[in-house]
């Protein structure tokens, strides 16, 4: 890298963690470009990134972040993740680790909060914000669905009373 590809990739991860909620410190020590690919892969489809980045151009574009805390977990071959979503980026990364014990975490923040690999594997079992959603929106929705079955109930009772009553007086009319 050059000058310029140096100070525009700073530039890009200082924007980077501007932006983000959650970063992840990985060390990928003797992965193979497959599995790289596979691990690239299932966190693009979780909405996370994953970037390679030298140590020291992570260090100075994480000088005056919110994330400044993970500056002592960039040694030796890091990789870093990040996500606006920071159960799914953490849950992606664990797994893969649990099949892959190359890929080895070694931290991460969460917005200011400087999290250890525990912290990170407890984020990982926690539901996803699209998890989270569907389970509002349900909670939300059963009391409306029971409010209704309890306001039509009474109409529904009048009905069959005034359906009994008819027919009573079919069958006695005939």
């Amino acid at each position: 890298m050059d000058r310029t590809e140096k100070r525009a990739f700073v530039e890009f991860l200082a924007d980077v963690f501007g932006s983000t909620s959650m970063v992840v410190v990985t060390q990928n020590k003797g992965l193979t470009v497959a599995d790289v690919t596979e691990l690239r892969r299932r966190i693009r489809a979780a909405g996370a990134t994953y970037k390679v980045a030298k140590n020291r151009l992570a260090s100075r574009a994480l000088d005056g972040t919110q994330f400044d805390g993970i500056a002592p977990l960039l040694k030796g071959p890091t990789a870093l993740a990040w996500s606006e979503d920071p159960a799914s980026v953490a849950k992606v990364i664990v797994e893969f680790a649990k099949t892959n014990d190359k890929l080895v975490v070694l931290g991460g923040a969460l917005g200011s909060q400087t999290l250890g690999v525990d912290g990170i594997k407890a984020l990982a079992e926690l539901p996803s914000l699209d998890e989270l959603r569907a389970k509002l929106v349900g909670m939300i929705n059963t009391p409306a669905t029971r409010i209704a079955g309890v306001v039509q109930a009474p109409a529904g009772q009048l009905a069959r009373v005034f359906g009994a009553y008819a027919k009573a007086g079919e069958a006695e009319a005939a």
